[in-house]
């Protein structure tokens, strides 16, 4: 994982919260450590896990990259008491090569307790492969791939998991994703089966015409008015609350996970990272894609479904400017200026309430952000609202033609 690694020592004189170490004297001992490596995703998680794993706190974070893909992680730290350094680079080399390890032979008791838990949850295969009919692939991702078919005479969705990508890690997202599948809501995709016995795991679901939001905005160059707007929102809104209700936090709330029917109706997919956190605890792992994810999440601090609300802000943010968040910045720059309090900047000509709902939204403590019931409520009063101030208007606008009508005759 590392391909360079430096230290520095630095003592300095305890002034600052940011750091929870304190020495008796008021003297903290600081070391500044610098990676070195070929930029990829999630490279801070695991940067970060790796310090923490050895007992560093982070004060401080700064990232530098090229346009060639390499990238320098600088990371400010106490939790090392002693000016000796060759003992912490052991340590930390150590601890890297175990993590290197474990990630490629992803077998554990663990996961396969997890596994044989879900199997049973789900129960046998309820899709017939004889009914399958694969056509063209529509997506690929990191560990498989998009059809679109045919089954029982429904247009669907089949999503294939790789066979290079099947480990223990894979099968547990994989039927992750299937318990959650199985809701039943207008604004949620919905699934019509799994195969799970076979060589193949197989997920079906209904095909979605429209494509993904992401697409929509960004590949497409669509922009939508204030109305589109608020129904595609609500419709967002409508089906994280109804997740939440069921005890479901998303993780991975964004746009290219958001799908749209032919009629502009957004439905919310892929689940292969939710949780039901009652049956998980805490959440602490760093899960999701840098440009939506909260900052309690990238600091690897505990959260639940409110981190689902911060996402909502940025895809929001997306719907009324048509832009990709943090666009001039690398996805791991854009989570190290979240972290510190940086936020995307909301146009002056952006509708006011719906300016102050994307900060209350994004809101660094997680206490004072809306839940998607008020979110609901308050899109739905606005949207009310613009339809009857047109209501409004086209009748006045009806009245002075009539009028105009009759003083020419």
């Amino acid at each position: 994982m590392l391909e360079d690694l430096s230290l520095e020592r630095r003592n300095v004189v305890d002034d600052s919260e940011d750091c929870s170490v304190r020495r008796d004297k008021g003297i903290r001992r600081i070391h500044e450590i610098i990676f070195s490596t070929n930029d990829k995703t999630k490279l801070l998680a695991e940067l970060s896990t790796l310090l923490s794993a050895v007992g560093l706190n982070i004060c401080e974070a700064h990232v530098f990259s090229t346009t060639d893909g390499f990238c320098l992680d600088i990371f400010v730290v106490d939790g090392w008491d002693t000016e000796e350094t060759d003992g912490l680079l052991q340590k930390l080399k150590e601890t890297a090569a175990r993590s290197h390890a474990s990630l490629l032979n992803p077998t554990n008791s663990a996961a396969k307790e997890k596994i044989r838990e879900l199997q049973e949850k789900i129960g046998d295969s309820n899709v017939d492969r004889n009914f399958l009919q694969i056509r063209e692939k529509v997506a690929s991702g990191s560990s498989g791939d998009l059809f679109r078919g045919n089954y029982h005479g429904m247009d669907v969705a089949i999503k294939f998991l790789r066979a290079e990508h099947v480990n223990d890690s894979s099968k547990v997202e994989f039927l992750q994703e299937i318990t959650i599948l199985n809701v039943n809501h207008d604004n949620v995709v919905r699934f019509y089966g799994a195969c799970t016995k076979q060589s193949k795991y197989v997920i079906v679901t209904e095909y979605m015409p429209g494509g993904n939001l992401y697409d929509f905005l960004h590949k497409q160059k669509n922009n939508l008015d204030l109305t589109m707007v608020l129904r595609i929102a609500i419709g967002i809104s409508k089906g994280m609350d109804y997740l939440h209700q069921n005890n479901i936090v998303h993780r991975d709330l964004k746009t290219a996970n958001l799908l749209l029917g032919s009629d502009h109706v957004v439905k919310i997919a892929d689940f292969g990272v939710s949780r039901n956190p009652s049956q998980d605890g805490d959440m602490t792992a760093e899960t999701g894609t840098y440009r939506w994810m909260a900052p309690e999440v990238i600091n690897h601090k505990p959260y639940d479904h409110r981190a689902d609300v911060f996402s909502f802000a940025i895809v929001l943010w997306e719907l009324v400017t048509s832009k990709i968040p943090y666009e001039n910045l690398t996805p791991l720059q854009a989570a190290l200026g979240v972290r510190q309090g940086m936020r995307l900047e909301i146009p002056p000509s952006v509708h006011p309430q719906l300016s102050e709902m994307i900060q209350r939204c994004w809101d660094e403590n997680p206490n004072m952000r809306p839940s998607f019931a008020e979110i609901t409520a308050e899109l739905e009063d606005m949207l009310q609202h613009l339809q009857a101030s047109k209501g409004t208007n086209r009748h006045s606008k009806a009245k002075v033609h009539k009028k105009v009508q009759r003083e020419i005759e």
